[in-house]
């Protein structure tokens, strides 16, 4: 079968590997071009196109896909199938006629659930206990196609969205082989999907990272858990961002003061209260400075109990710098 791969991140890796190591004849990859990365903004080329490279598979990175000049590039390959794993732009019409059997698309949600961009950060967010893998037909619309084959996967309530996206990424790759076989076979299935119960996911902005300290200790674990890698989650303290990238639930049921750092554990971390019990934070991150356990940071941080971590949102409290709550 005469495959073109499009995808972008490492979640696309599995399922490119998967297609070369069982005999698929990869025409092509399609990725999205080289951006700048890092502080220092390194021009550094998608993971895609690394392994591709690798493989000795042609590459191309479109700016936009649906340019017509790139459409007729595909053409000329005559390709019978596109697979499209995380590739980051929406296939239009005339790109998604050009397969003579069609278009595959491995997405990272049990459709109609979580359509969309980031539908593991949502999912993990949201506290969901299950998500999955759907294998489907593309069609214009944003993961709107029928359903072709799909797999269950309970969340493990420690992962972050880094590590549920390590193993979708492997359940999504033997996912589409399964897939691919059944297509080979004739045994196409379409099962169209409920949009009455569609729920979206939309790509994370860095706002979506800002802790509410008057949420409870679930949702605000729930959203450490979630924002990773990429926006994290944060807070402020005299003013200074603080990403958070652990922490556990340590108390529910018992309010001591949303944001109020109500105990110091030098060797476990620092304790803060949220609108329901107490969260522990165990890793942070400030603003220019590495990731260090919470106990590096009391060593190095003059942190007393009645302090306040801010949202940052209210400008009075950046002005004050919420220091220490006069209650104690």
């Amino acid at each position: 079968m005469n495959v073109v791969f499009m995808g972008t991140p490492d979640f696309a890796l599995p399922s490119l590997e998967a297609l070369v190591e069982h005999g698929y004849n990869v025409l092509a990859v399609v990725t999205q071009p080289d951006r700048p990365k890092g502080r220092k903004r390194i021009l550094t080329p998608p993971p895609v196109k690394v392994k591709a490279e690798k493989y000795g598979i042609k590459v191309y990175q479109p700016e936009k896909i649906r340019d017509e000049s790139f459409a007729r590039v595909l053409e000329s390959l005559e390709p019978e199938l596109f697979v499209v794993v995380a590739y980051g732009q929406i296939l239009p019409p005339s790109v998604l006629r050009i397969p003579s059997i069609g278009c595959i698309n491995v997405h990272a949600s049990l459709l109609p659930k979580y359509r969309g961009a980031a539908p593991i950060q949502w999912a993990i967010i949201n506290g969901e206990e299950k998500t999955g893998v759907t294998t489907m037909w593309m069609d214009e619309g944003m993961d709107t196609g029928d359903i072709f084959l799909q797999r269950e996967v309970i969340i493990d309530p420690y992962w972050t969205a880094v590590e549920l996206s390590e193993v979708l990424s492997k359940v999504g790759s033997e996912l589409l082989l399964e897939t691919l076989e059944k297509i080979k076979a004739g045994n196409i299935i379409r099962l169209p999907q409920n949009h009455a119960q569609a729920t979206y996911a939309p790509v994370l902005k860095k706002e979506d990272g800002r802790i509410d300290w008057k949420n409870t200790a679930k949702d605000i674990y729930n959203l450490i858990r979630g924002v990773q890698p990429w926006p994290g989650a944060f807070t402020f303290r005299k003013g200074v961002e603080l990403k958070i990238w652990r922490a556990e639930i340590y108390a529910k049921g018992e309010t001591r003061g949303p944001g109020k750092i109500v105990g110091i554990d030098k060797e476990r971390g620092i304790l803060v209260g949220t609108g329901d019990g107490v969260l522990l934070i165990t890793e942070l991150q400030e603003a220019g400075k590495k990731k260090m356990s919470a106990a590096e940071y009391l060593r190095g941080h003059s942190i007393a109990e009645g302090e306040f971590f801010s949202d940052g949102g209210n400008k009075e409290d950046q002005k004050k710098d919420i220091y220490k709550s006069t209650s104690g």
